[in-house]
């Protein structure tokens, strides 16, 4: 089978799944994957591991404010290995795109061992911040029905960020953390510079709303 092959079939096996929110859906993926090519290029990473994956990630879906969102990644790691193995793909090569999917999520907290783990972890991140950061996060407040932000407070200047209240506290709950938490010099450096631009979203949107 060959790695388009091999994507094809993954992206076959996606499509007839329901996302958690539109903010993780297919083009969510697409792009998941897309990262993952530019940073196992620069690393070296294999790509008969990182790119799998990057198309199953999340192919089990389970809502952001579930109380099992930090066993998400282990459910999705499960089901990709049973559909893998289903479809003939080679059997050493599982544990490693396993652990890869296991280790992707910030909430599962489990580190990630391997360079494959590192590259899918950091694409994943990626797309959490920049323009599409922004989007994104924006799609999955709305769709749990929390409010933009903190109308006393809106920028967490005088309180600690809880993004379970707020969608913009999201930013400083976790978002913000995410360059310092990068694995690849190349990861690191695109998240600083969408980071850049989402504090330059908050600049203007202080301008509209204070």
């Amino acid at each position: 089978m060959t790695l388009r092959e091999l994507q094809e079939r993954c992206r076959e096996f996606i499509s007839g799944r329901t996302p958690a929110d539109g903010a993780h859906g297919i083009p969510h993926v697409k792009r998941v994957v897309k990262n993952v090519f530019y940073l196992s290029e620069i690393e070296g990473s294999e790509l008969n591991i990182t790119v799998p994956a990057a198309w199953l990630h999340d192919c089990v879906a389970v809502p952001k404010d579930s109380p099992q969102r930090s066993s998400a990644s282990r459910l999705a790691a499960e089901a990709a290995s049973a559909f893998l193995a289903e479809i003939g793909y080679p059997e050493h090569r599982i544990p490693g795109v396993y652990h890869a999917i296991e280790a992707h999520s910030y909430s599962a907290g489990v580190p990630a061992q391997t360079l494959e783990a590192r590259v899918v972890q950091d694409a994943d991140r990626l797309d959490s911040l920049g323009a599409i950061g922004i989007a994104r996060c924006l799609l999955v407040g709305g769709h749990l029905g929390r409010p933009l932000c903190d109308p006393d407070d809106p920028f967490c200047e005088a309180r600690d960020p809880d993004d379970s209240l707020h969608t913009l506290d999201h930013f400083y709950a976790k978002l913000f953390k995410l360059p310092s938490l990068m694995h690849t010099d190349a990861g690191r450096t695109e998240a600083e510079r969408r980071v850049r631009y989402m504090r330059s979203y908050l600049d203007q949107l202080r301008g509209e709303i204070l």
